[in-house]
């Protein structure tokens, strides 16, 4: 598999997330060169970008390997989500651009089309799609990095079972967007608020001896109402 010497870091990350490359596993930069299809330079400099990532972790005599995350440590990434999505979308309210709203409204419109439908299959990708635009419209690169790295890092230690209501979940991100778009950031903030932590809700820890449970912390949710949602 031969791929650009920029994707490499992607490459491997993706790898990484959906198990490929297991955890405690070594990476050996031969390997991965030829795997996928570079020199080893690239590969190096990828392994630098991960292990400052918190993906890969370097071991004396052993090199570079896949971090093994503890549960504490995948539980803070949950807290640092319930945290940060919120106050991206309170600076979404204030900094978003028509063009933000655009690509937001239309991606609620076929995620709410789509969950009616009961066709699911794409409705994770629209949700990841929606989170992204949500964190760009927030007119600060670091935190739309922060939020982007949370995701990927959530998706590797987690598997995420899907809403019990998807058409009240699309509501919830409908109410997001009409925050948005009115300016009212605090109306934003608290709406990304309750829609994070019903999220988190549904996230079961993929190793350790969490896996397979939810976390007290998860379990302590207060319900999500969607007619609660609106002004």
């Amino acid at each position: 598999m031969r791929i650009p010497a920029h994707s490499v870091c992607t490459a491997i990350r993706d790898d990484i997330v959906a198990g490929v490359h297991e955890r405690g596993g070594r990476l050996t930069e031969e390997v991965l060169a030829r795997r996928y299809g570079v020199s080893r330079v690239p590969v190096r400099e990828a392994l630098r970008t991960l292990e400052a990532e918190g993906f890969v972790v370097t071991r004396r005599h052993a090199g570079a390997c896949v971090a093994e995350p503890t549960e504490q440590e995948a539980a803070d990434l949950l807290e640092m989500r319930a945290l940060l999505e919120p106050l991206g979308a309170a600076r979404a309210a204030q900094r978003r651009t028509e063009a933000h709203l655009k690509v937001l409204r239309g991606l609620v419109r076929l995620g709410q089309e789509r969950a009616r439908q009961g066709n699911s299959d794409d409705l994770r990708s629209l949700s990841g799609w929606f989170h992204e635009t949500l964190a760009q419209a927030s007119g600060s690169p670091a935190l739309t990095s922060a939020l982007t790295q949370l995701r990927y890092k959530i998706a590797w230690m987690y598997t995420t079972e899907g809403p019990s209501d998807p058409v009240e979940y699309w509501a919830e991100h409908g109410a997001i967007v009409d925050a948005v778009a009115r300016g009212d950031g605090e109306r934003a903030r608290s709406v990304t608020a309750l829609h994070t932590e019903r999220a988190s809700a549904g996230q079961r820890p993929r190793f350790g001896s969490g896996a397979g449970r939810v976390d007290r912390v998860r379990n302590a949710q207060h319900p999500v109402n969607t007619p609660s949602l609106r002004p």
